[in-house]
């Protein structure tokens, strides 16, 4: 074989390869944002109902949760939030729940629904 078609050949094979390469590296990337993005909202969940479980106040907890995931684009809302049930009793368990809808970089799938949660018992 001479060397002009051997080029060709690799050209082709490169263009065959190269797509596959490129949806790869996007779903390593697109992996790699869920993922962190679940750390966070479990990180901010556990925040939230720890100062809820402490102090009985559930503005301080939604707060407290906001505050402790500012990376989060769109950042979290009021109505992101849930916590279960409303006030905190001694000895009673409280549930704080997140939920997030992750948008994908590429748009080829998503958007991903989210949820971080943390539970403990009040009055600690």
């Amino acid at each position: 074989m001479s060397k002009t078609t051997e080029r060709g050949a690799v050209a082709v094979e490169f263009a065959l390869l190269a797509p596959v390469l490129v949806m790869l590296l996007l779903g390593i990337t697109e992996f790699g944002r869920a993922y962190n993005t679940q750390v966070t909202l479990s990180s901010a969940a556990r925040e939230g109902v720890r100062v809820m479980a402490i102090s009985n106040n559930a503005t301080a907890a939604r707060t407290a949760a906001k505050n402790s995931a500012p990376a989060l684009k769109p950042v979290l809302s009021d109505t992101n939030i849930t916590i279960t049930p409303a006030t905190c009793t001694t000895g009673a368990q409280v549930t704080f729940r997140i939920t997030y809808s992750l948008a994908t970089m590429t748009g080829i799938a998503g958007p991903f629904t989210m949820e971080g949660r943390g539970v403990m018992l009040c009055g600690g």
